[in-house]
């Protein structure tokens, strides 16, 4: 397998040329590193390459992460799903949550941030596949949401992120992303200032740039093939 650098050279090479055709600034798209199940060691070769901003699922595993690379002064993004009783780690640690889903767990996420601390960065999930089995606040539901959160102390509501079904119809891809889209411009013409587009991933992340994407988690295409999970949490 290359190494973390080339590998990285070649995303980012990748996200780049996506943009472009799309009529887009490669600069308005950001690349996340989603480097979860990969140790330390991975995180500080891809910042060695010029990687800044990492992407984390389990808080555990994060948490000790983000502590022994502090020094790094990394920009950490959690992307996964988020249970009531790992907010505070997460609300401590992290400078981006991406996957706050329901009311619940955007109150204590605010409730938690540290004062001192600068605003919590937040994206709604939408569940824009309609999986039962998938996280994320269903459509017609997110405007609700987003002015609950927008509201919060110690929060700031940046946009919206999405995890399509896995799937190789690409017409289909397209709609996802779009429908995204549609409802960040809606939300934002009702006066929400969003910003932010989190979607694609190492398979997709061409598409998701067509349809708008200002950041794009690619983990595999970067690291490698998944290992096993250090922790569940």
């Amino acid at each position: 397998m290359p190494p973390i650098s080339t590998n990285l050279q070649t995303v980012v090479a990748r996200v780049a040329a996506a943009a472009r055709a799309a009529g887009r600034d490669p600069a308005t798209v950001k690349l996340l590193a989603v480097s979860k199940t990969w140790p330390a060691a991975s995180v500080r070769e891809a910042h060695l390459a010029g990687q800044r901003a990492f992407g984390e699922n389990y808080v555990q595993e994060a948490a000790e992460k983000i502590a022994a690379l502090a020094p790094l002064n990394l920009e950490w993004h959690f992307i996964g799903p988020l249970q009531a009783n790992k907010t505070r780690l997460v609300a401590e640690s992290f400078d981006w949550v991406h996957s706050v889903d329901r009311l619940k767990i955007a109150e204590r996420l605010s409730n938690q941030r540290g004062e001192n601390q600068p605003p919590l960065q937040v994206c709604l999930q939408v569940n824009v596949s309609g999986e039962a089995s998938k996280s994320g606040v269903a459509p017609q539901e997110a405007a609700t949401l987003a002015r609950q959160v927008a509201a919060l102390p110690r929060l700031t509501l940046r946009g919206l992120m999405c995890i399509p079904e896995p799937t190789g119809d690409e017409a289909l891809l397209r709609r996802r992303f779009a429908l995204l889209r549609q409802l960040r411009d809606q939300l934002a013409a009702e006066g929400l200032a969003l910003d932010t587009l989190s979607m694609g991933m190492s398979h997709d992340f061409d598409l998701a740039i067509a349809e708008g994407a200002t950041i794009v988690r690619v983990g595999t295409a970067i690291f490698g093939e998944r290992v096993k999970p250090l922790a569940t949490a």
